[in-house]
């Protein structure tokens, strides 16, 4: 693989290639500089820049807090590290639910004060209008069915959504409602795996799951998560590939040893 080919930036339409080609796209989250960086240099396709900085940035219990400044401030520092993968940013709660004109707005001020390559918004036929007024203006949508957590007070829980036929025929006319509407991609999130793997079979854009099973096209964790930073949320779909809590536990309680102790700094590390 030549060097150019390694730094090509990801698009919409690489995703739609991808999901072509049986090739899996994978999603994580970012919020800041540092952080993304790293996560766009080892190779991600998306980052996402999810209003689950509400959590996991800003210790609220649920995503609603976050306002559309705080995820403006979010994704510019996450754009300023990024090279290669698309990012997608998430409109906050208020910032379109019944308000095509207020939608508008709300994604026009993330693309033009970020430099985000798309936004992603929660929600099917009822958010509709805004998904179509956000699209005549030339801006990608990512979409976002199954357990949406904007909406956690009308559901009451956390748990796996779309179980009942109802709830699951309604899901699959949403996932066809946004893509004839022009949504690029849409994530799945905590809905049974037989019924991602069919919204999946049915659509040409692609899905990313998040505790909806193999059968999606791409998949996606929060950073913070996966990495093991956050040791205070274990779902099944989650799968740690570190344990970054004791790692930073450790070094932080042995630089306070080495501090209290005076072998820190030694000769070597003053002037």
């Amino acid at each position: 693989m030549s060097v150019e080919s390694t730094v090509r930036p990801v698009t919409t339409l690489r995703l739609a290639e991808m999901k072509q080609r049986g090739e899996k796209i994978a999603m994580l989250t970012s919020y800041d500089y540092s952080m993304a960086r790293i996560v766009d240099a080892a190779g991600v396709d998306v980052i996402l820049v999810g209003d689950s900085a509400a959590n996991v940035m800003a210790g609220y219990e649920t995503t609603l807090p976050i306002t559309l400044d705080m995820m403006i401030y979010h994704a510019a520092s996450v754009v300023r590290a990024v090279q290669r993968a698309l990012v997608v940013v998430d409109l906050p709660f208020g910032t379109y639910q019944g308000n095509s004109k207020t939608a508008l707005e709300s994604a026009i001020r993330i693309m033009k004060e970020t430099g985000a390559d798309a936004i992603k918004l929660e929600g099917g036929e009822e958010v509709l209008e805004s998904v179509e007024r956000i699209l005549s203006a030339g801006i990608p949508i990512m979409g976002h069915l199954g357990l949406t957590p904007q909406s956690i007070h009308k559901f009451g829980t956390y748990n796996v959504r779309a179980k009942e036929e109802a709830e699951a025929e309604k899901l699959v006319r949403d996932a066809h409602l946004l893509e004839d509407a022009g949504c690029f991609s849409c994530v799945l999130e905590k809905i049974p795996a037989a019924l991602a793997t069919r919204v999946s079979g049915e659509l040409h854009m692609p899905t990313i799951g998040i505790g909806a099973g193999a059968g999606c096209d791409g998949q996606v964790l929060v950073i913070h998560d996966m990495l093991g930073i956050n040791k205070g949320f274990s779902p099944r779909f989650l799968r740690r590939y570190a344990d970054l809590h004791t790692v930073m536990t450790d070094a932080v309680g042995q630089y306070i040893s080495d501090v209290k102790s005076l072998d820190f700094p030694n000769e070597k590390e003053q002037y």
